[in-house]
């Protein structure tokens, strides 16, 4: 089952079952070294899955229900599958602030397991249509919920021990966690962060949400036949398939817009994507590594 969220739609199964989980994997192409986040109604019930730290206690009070994912120690005896966390000590844990995703989590009573509701790797869905464009006969059911309001993922935070470290930017400033726990920086740690050169959290792997056409990033000039992914109000005139993603510079509305316009571009079958320059600070830093990671190098 496909089901709406506040970041993205996600493709939901029982976090305790594993054949369901499995079904996952298959539906998506999703290699099984790749964690998943489990979503919970409440943090009585993130507490039955992952030990929380001091400084996980401070931001899940914080943050959450909300676009923040804390991955946390696995608790000995929970009943979370292997495949979840990838056979991992630990476990990354979301409360999701979407009405519909708490409503489905408060009826089922369960943990859920919810990546992204697209092929593996490829531009991560924000409305029902794009979940049905990309498995379509792959899943039963699609909760429709609208487009989704923040667009990019969850910022995921490895809080499972010491001084909590950035693992993914996302719908979640890194400054505002930063100052939640008093520090002027939060430390960021690189996309392979286990003994075993695995990713410790979804989201983590250099190619991922990726169009079909290839991107150019920070471009000033776009070539001939380039579709043109822009940003804020002095942008060159173009002729050319052109998308803003905020005419006004708004790094919040450009956020919501990404996944859809990647999508929308890529549909006009132009073979490549030249994507202006996008500011970092903010939720900028989680637009340009989505972008970084879609323009890397494909497996």
């Amino acid at each position: 089952m496909a089901l709406p969220t506040e970041t993205v739609y996600g493709l939901a199964a029982d976090a305790t079952n594993g054949n369901a989980v499995a079904k996952i994997f298959e539906a998506k192409g999703r290699p099984r070294f790749n964690p998943l986040i489990v979503h919970v109604a409440d943090i009585a019930a993130a507490r039955k899955l992952g030990q929380f730290t001091q400084e996980a206690e401070k931001l899940a009070e914080e943050f959450w229900p909300g676009a923040l994912t804390l991955v946390l120690g696995r608790q000995p005896d929970t009943a979370i599958s292997d495949l979840v966390t990838a056979g991992l000590p630990t476990v990354a844990i979301r409360i999701p602030g979407h009405p519909v995703a708490q409503a489905l989590l408060s009826a089922c009573g369960k943990p859920l397991a919810a990546p992204s509701a697209n092929r593996s790797g490829h531009i991560s869905p924000t409305t029902a249509n794009h979940v049905e464009a990309d498995l379509s006969g792959q899943i039963d059911m699609i909760l429709d919920g609208g487009p989704c309001e923040v667009g990019i993922e969850s910022t995921v935070v490895d809080a499972s021990e010491g001084q909590a470290t950035l693992l993914r930017p996302g719908g979640v400033s890194a400054e505002a966690i930063a100052s939640v726990l008093g520090r002027p920086k939060l430390r960021v740690v690189n996309s392979h962060s286990t003994e075993s050169g695995l990713p410790k959290s979804p989201g983590q792997l250099a190619s991922h949400y990726a169009p079909n056409a290839r991107l150019r990033l920070n471009v000033t000039t776009p070539e001939p036949g380039e579709a043109l992914l822009a940003f804020g109000p002095k942008v060159p005139a173009y002729s050319a398939r052109m998308i803003n993603l905020s005419e006004t510079g708004d790094l919040r509305e450009a956020a919501a817009n990404l996944f859809a316009a990647l999508r929308a571009l890529d549909a006009a079958d132009c073979r490549s994507i030249a994507v202006l320059h996008i500011p970092g600070e903010g939720l900028g830093e989680a637009i340009n590594d989505r972008l970084l990671r879609a323009a890397a190098p494909r497996p």
